[in-house]
């Protein structure tokens, strides 16, 4: 006698989060996203099926396979992936889990999916995010993008999220985060003054090596 396991009926859609790369097609006329694991090696659309990345012929999610898609129930638990260093150009989405699921401790292993929000971070330099540009890596056929401020989006290719937005469609929402701040919030006078000092010290030393150097002179 086999087990079934129990069946939920929800009247609306699950809501979940997770991290992806924004992509774009190589004729730019599309914008997608990739994982950051399992299925990075299928870009996926706004609203789209999941795929078995082994090829097999199942329907997603297989209960013998780990095909699917993948969030988790917890905004906060998505988040802290964005903290590792290999996910640090990632976005946040937020999605609709729709079709057959699977849910687990953590989230969802499900067969469709809505990507309703993507929220942008901000640039690698802290600067903040005002395009996504061309990230130096991508998949056949999509280019990877990741949030650039102005200064480091020259001579890159690139997209306003207001373009990505449309390109994508399906009703996504493109949301752009605050670009991260120089010294932690809530520092003193005294936590300020001692950064001062630490910057001054820094900046004393390097006068000295290149005073040393003056007196040198050339090098032959």
């Amino acid at each position: 006698m086999r087990l079934r396991l129990p069946e939920e009926r929800p009247t609306e859609p699950p809501t979940g989060y997770k991290i992806a790369h924004p992509v774009l097609s190589q004729d730019g006329t599309r914008a997608g996203f990739t994982g950051v694991s399992l299925g990075g090696a299928l870009p996926y659309a706004v609203l789209d099926e999941a795929r078995c990345v082994y090829g097999l012929r199942h329907r997603a999610p297989h209960r013998r396979c780990d095909c699917g898609f993948h969030c988790v129930h917890d905004r906060a638990e998505a988040e802290a992936l964005l903290c590792t260093g290999e996910h640090r150009a990632a976005v946040l989405l937020e999605v609709s889990v729709l079709g057959a699921y699977i849910r687990f401790e953590r989230g969802f292993r499900y067969a469709r999916q809505r990507v309703r929000t993507m929220t942008v971070g901000s640039c690698g330099c802290g600067g903040a995010a005002v395009a996504l540009a061309d990230a130096d890596w991508g998949r056949p056929g999509w280019r990877a993008l990741r949030a650039a401020c102005t200064g480091c989006v020259r001579g890159r290719t690139s997209l306003s999220p207001a373009v990505f937005e449309r390109l994508a469609g399906e009703g996504l929402r493109v949301r752009v985060a605050q670009a991260a701040v120089g010294y932690p919030a809530g520092l003193g006078v005294s936590e300020l003054v001692a950064e001062a000092a630490l910057l001054q010290a820094r900046l004393d030393w390097f006068q000295t090596q290149l005073a040393q150097l003056e007196e040198r002179g050339p090098q032959a």
